[in-house]
């Protein structure tokens, strides 16, 4: 064609899809470019393979909580006895078992004392022999514990010969404290339980709903911005890349293949990070058997991934980098001449994104939650609550813009900052949006804990000033319980036993009523001080016997007025009741001359009703199935004294029940889930922090010349230091604000399916505030790679 054919031009071919073989192709072309992208390249590299490794990590590690709480579950039912069981007979493989739980300070000490019948007794799980009698087995934790100076006290208790290691099959974790003690002098009639396996299926009662909500509010909170951190990881960017990308436009790529072949540099850093988060997973989870976390640990091979959330985890972590990289280069124009980033004249839209989180909340607000909820309705949820996290970050980068846009003036450092923001509030959007959807969700759980605090700690009505420890024994002889008491009184740090001997009268030939049962109540006897606290005596010497009425419970009220007649002949201890029967039961007179008292509230918060005596009216000597009770106060200026009356309590029956007395009682799963998402959170910030930390050095990176430059016109490296410092804070505070307005509303939401109100509206504070720690820190941190691009290097370009 010459200058003068005026013949039409023809148009360029309109751009082919070249289907999944081509897109594939640019892929390995881009995998190729990562790989040998130079130093640069490579520093881009593990940047994002250290942000996708982390996620990645949390990631297999969420999918591993099913296998570990059900591992433990097994292990703990597979050790477990039955309690009462008469129908077992003795037999050459039957075993004697006592249960010896007890404390230690602050740590839960299990076990069991063990008596075989005969020579072939069966095994508990993880033990290759019994001990025997003077002779233990104990856990790796217990036996560094007793070797430990910590555990000079408990050694005293467990006064045993070590022979023996119980294994992993037979512990619920690597810290357990467990232990199995022989002895060759177990009774079924001192309480012992005789079997011949170990292993009880555990109750499968459901949880409470409250439960099944906080643990669906949990995992969503927790994994929402890992996978944030994820899409922002494979975001990093870099100059070098953008003079690539235009020499593949120069050389004819369009910008489609172009995209693609940007994603695949994406997917190199991705595999290089599923690579990474995998090592780490598993050096995580051998490093978990040695470490305790907030009482939380496991074996190593409780961690394995359920296979489908595994498989699930290492396809969508790929996929999703290539699709974020895709989707994100939309709106970046890729010219032979170079990249445009920055020249966007259209300002982001509100339209779009706000119906996001509007629609998560409606979806909660419409929502309803019960104990017989399906699991549609726990997806529903679930989904509502993402919807609304996630819906958080997409109107963040709205928000930031159209604040940053209105600011004028100001110091140096604040023109600079604000002026960068102007300019492009992205990167610095992105750093923010992890912790962002980690502070809302963070409010929202923190709103919900708070708020089914009290359907799951109650008041026990128990004074502690009053008597710190309660003991009881249910079958020792009189003798026994008297000395059991005795032995309290004299034990290091007590400074007093509130000590009855208890047992149950009934009237001499009494006949049953209509439950099959003659009319009993109950018989203490104890001395004077001990029974002030149970009763309010006018006057007590011993030799003296007392009714107690006004119990607060009008059926033992009932049962003393048929029994405790004054001058009455009583069957104080009937020995056919706990079978018995080669003891005769004793009889005893109830005075004419005793006294009616009222009844006073005890340290266990409880009302006594029945007979009070003293030992000089009833020896509690000749009682041959008395129970003991002691209320025992201490003085909490000794060192150790409550470990002192545990040690005594052993040494009197090593089966004897140990409690503390507590102002609130807490149920144990809603602790339990309530410690191991509090643990789960703690690592999430942890990543979060690390996430911010490599996403602000991936900034620096990107404006290494600019700050160089700046530096070489005489701009102090303290104003830029500052301005960096302002570039955070500014998105930040705007970050906490949509955090606290969404964390707020979504937790009012989940109380509301539940019918609980709020009960503290200012709970976000304490969490803002480790927010604002951890971003301070992390700028802190970034400072040194800061003053280091600031060299006269960066200048440098080819």
């Amino acid at each position: 064609m010459t200058l003068l054919d005026d013949r039409p031009a023809q148009a360029p071919p309109a751009p082919t899809d070249p289907g999944l073989a081509g897109r594939l192709r640019d892929l390995a072309l881009g995998v190729r470019f990562g790989f040998s992208g130079g130093r640069e390249g490579w520093i881009r590299t593990l940047l994002t393979a250290l942000g996708v490794g982390l996620g990645v990590a949390v990631l297999l590690g969420a999918a591993s909580v099913p296998n570990f709480t059900s591992a433990r579950d097994a292990r703990s039912a597979a050790r477990s006895i039955g309690f009462g069981e008469e129908s077992v007979k003795p037999s050459d493989s039957t075993l004697l078992t006592l249960d010896t739980s007890s404390s230690y300070r602050d740590l839960s000490v299990g076990g069991y004392m063990v008596d075989a019948d005969g020579k072939n007794p069966v095994l508990p799980p993880g033990v290759d022999k019994l001990p025997g009698p003077g002779e233990m087995l104990v856990s790796p934790a217990l036996r560094d514990l007793l070797d430990s100076p910590e555990g000079e006290l408990l050694k005293k208790r467990y006064d045993f010969r070590d022979v023996g290691t119980i294994h992993e099959a037979g512990l619920s974790d690597p810290f357990e404290l467990y232990m199995y003690a022989g002895s060759d002098g177990l009774s079924t009639d001192r309480g012992a339980t005789r079997v011949d396996d170990f292993g009880q299926a555990g109750d499968d009662n459901p949880l409470d709903p409250a439960l099944v909500l906080l643990i669906l509010l949990g995992c969503v909170v927790l994994l929402a911005p890992i996978a944030i951190f994820i899409a922002t990881a494979v975001r990093f960017g870099g100059e070098r890349r953008d003079r690539r990308l235009a020499a593949l436009r120069l050389v004819g790529a369009d910008a489609r293949m172009t995209r693609w072949v940007a994603a695949g540099e994406a997917l190199f850093g991705t595999l290089v990070g599923l690579a990474f988060g995998l090592l780490a997973f598993f050096a995580g989870r051998q490093v978990f058997a040695h470490v305790e976390v907030w009482r939380l640990s496991a074996f190593p091979d409780d961690f394995t991934p359920v296979p489908v959330l595994a498989v699930l985890v290492l396809l969508a972590v790929p996929l999703s980098a290539i699709a974020v990289t895709v989707f994100a280069l939309r709106s970046v124009s890729i010219e032979p001449l170079g990249v445009v980033r920055g020249g966007r004249v259209r300002s982001r839209r509100l339209w779009w994104r706000l119906p996001v989180p509007f629609a998560g909340l409606l979806v909660l607000f419409l929502s309803s939650f019960d104990a017989g909820a399906s699991q549609l309705s726990m997806v529903v949820i679930a989904g509502g609550v993402l919807l609304t996290l996630v819906g958080l970050v997409l109107v963040l980068p709205w928000l930031v813009e159209a604040v940053v846009s209105r600011l004028r003036g100001g110091s140096v450092p604040w023109q600079l900052a604000t002026r960068r923001l102007q300019l492009n509030s992205s990167a610095a959007t992105r750093a923010i949006s992890g912790i962002t959807i980690a502070v809302a969700g963070g409010i929202a759980l923190q709103m919900f804990t708070v708020g089914i605090n009290d359907s799951f700690n109650s008041s026990t009505g128990q004074d502690p000033q009053r008597a710190q420890i309660g003991a009881n024994t249910d079958f020792p002889s009189g003798t026994l319980a008297d000395r059991m008491v005795q032995e309290f009184r004299t034990t290091k740090g007590v400074k007093k036993v509130i000590g009855t001997v208890i047992t149950s009268a009934e009237r001499v030939g009494a006949k049953p009523g209509a439950d099959g049962y003659a009319p009993s109540t109950s018989l203490s006897v104890g001395s004077c001080p001990s029974l002030r606290e149970l009763a309010h005596l006018p006057s007590c010497s011993d030799g003296d016997v007392f009714r107690v009425t006004r119990s607060h419970d009008s059926y033992s009220d009932e049962q003393l007025e048929k029994v405790a007649v004054p001058g009455g002949r009583l069957v104080v201890d009937n020995p056919e009741d706990a079978g018995r029967t080669d003891l005769k039961p004793v009889h005893w007179s109830l005075p004419e001359d005793v006294r009616t008292v009222d009844s006073r509230k005890d340290p266990a918060g409880e009302y006594y009703g029945g007979i009070l005596a003293t030992p000089g009216a009833l020896d509690p000597a000749t009682l041959h199935t008395a129970s003991t009770n002691a209320q025992i106060q201490i003085d909490e200026n000794v060192p150790d004294a409550a470990d002192q009356v545990r040690n005594t309590a052993f040494a009197v029956d090593p089966g004897m029940q140990v409690w503390t007395y507590e102002v609130l009682s807490r149920d144990k799963e809603y602790a339990s889930i309530r410690t191991a998402l509090f643990t789960a959170a703690a690592l999430t910030m942890v990543i979060i922090a690390a996430s911010m930390l490599v996403s602000q050095i991936e900034q620096l990176r990107e404006r290494k010349r600019l700050l160089s430059v700046l530096v070489a016109y005489g701009t102090k490296r303290s104003t830029l230091a500052w301005s960096v410092l302002w570039q955070t804070a500014i998105p930040v505070v705007l970050g906490m604000a949509v955090a606290v307005t969404g964390g707020l509303t979504l937790g009012w939401l989940m109380l509301r399916l539940l019918g609980k109100p709020v009960t503290d509206w200012l709970l976000f504070l304490p969490l803002s505030g480790v927010a604002a720690a951890v971003i301070a820190a992390v700028t802190l941190l970034s400072l040194p790679p800061l003053y280091r691009m600031m060299r006269a290097e960066g200048l440098r370009t080819e």
